[in-house]
């Protein structure tokens, strides 16, 4: 029997697990040291972004349908399509009395403020600038250069993913209380896994780490658990391409290929006494099982069971990043 796009043999991807429970791993507070983290969140916060944020995910904002808003560093913005399929972005207060523009209408494509019907297609109108954007496919991009504060750039930093049309992907979005920065320092600490989450990770290994000379790569083995002690191994790679992303790969086992992109959107400006973050990852499963087509095809019914997965992590990460920004911003973090 058959079950692999190669003609190899079908094996199972599960494995039975013999390691000690909870209680009993090897603990790794030695290993996560404050001083690496903080080195390698600084190398990462100092990477080009071009100004880009990440907004969303491609299919909440669909041709006919009504715009999208999302407030990036304390900027208002406003998203919609035109009829051919095609993204407008922009501010999001009316320039002619200040109407939230994300509770107006598209009609024909055109957006039309419901306080007095001030029409915009998304090109400058009456002191209204429209914003460049980008739909990478999965998810949407904005460009806020008064926010970002940095060199410009045509396109976002877009990490590779499995090809198009290959893959399956979930989009999930949470809101924290903290600085991207504290998101992404979350990410930055893999040691955390299998205490942090027992019940979706165990057996972590940290077999190698960004030493500064490198592209600051994390390198991990880890188990997924499945059910009981069933569970499947891989290794999966942390990459940091730009301040706001960080992106785990897996390199090896099943599922090689898919990533996990998570992005940290700041919805407050600068300094904001009260900041909060959104936290919008992206899923993208794929695999060169055979019968991974089947999944493929039953993409709308995974979508949710894989955004309750992710939602259970982040309810638990984001407890992680809030309390650090806590501690930063009382002054009592360590180191």
């Amino acid at each position: 029997m058959t079950g692999r796009a190669d003609g190899t043999r079908w094996t199972s991807p599960l494995r039975r697990r013999s390691g000690p429970d909870w209680a009993g791993q090897e603990p790794t507070w030695r290993r996560a040291r404050p001083a690496l983290i903080a080195d390698v969140l600084k190398r990462a916060s100092a990477r080009p972004s071009g100004n880009w944020f990440v907004v969303g995910a491609s299919r909440e904002i669909r041709a006919g349908a009504k715009p999208y808003g999302r407030t990036v560093g304390g900027t208002e913005v406003v998203l919609w399509r035109a009829e051919s399929g095609e993204l407008r972005a922009g501010p999001g207060v009316c320039p002619h009395l200040g109407a939230p523009l994300r509770d107006s209408r598209v009609v024909c494509g055109t957006l039309v403020c419901h306080w007095h019907g001030l029409a915009l297609e998304g090109g400058p109108f009456a002191g209204w600038e429209p914003y460049p954007v980008h739909d990478d496919g999965t998810l949407v991009w904005v460009r806020l250069d008064a926010v970002g504060g940095e060199e410009p750039t045509e396109r976002p930093v877009v990490p590779d993913r499995p090809v198009a049309g290959e893959g399956v992907d979930a989009v999930f979005t949470a809101v924290g209380r903290c600085e991207p920065q504290d998101v992404i320092a979350n990410r930055l600490d893999p040691w955390h896994g299998s205490w942090f989450h027992p019940y979706s990770f165990v057996d972590l290994s940290v077999v190698s780490e960004p030493d500064g000379d490198g592209d600051d790569a994390f390198v991990v083995d880890v188990s997924f658990r499945v059910a009981g002690r069933l569970v499947v191994p891989v290794r999966a790679e942390f990459t940091t391409p730009e301040p706001r992303t960080i992106v785990m790969r897996i390199t090896e086992g099943e599922g090689a290929t898919s990533v996990v992109e998570t992005h940290a959107t700041p919805l407050t400006g600068e300094g904001h006494a009260r900041p909060r973050t959104a936290v919008v990852e992206a899923v993208v499963a794929a695999s060169d099982r055979r019968g991974f087509r089947l999944a493929r095809a039953a993409a709308p019914a995974l979508r949710p069971l894989m955004r309750r997965t992710a939602g259970r992590l982040w309810r638990d990460d984001l407890a992680y990043a809030e309390r650090r920004w806590t501690l930063r911003s009382t002054g009592r973090f360590p180191g």
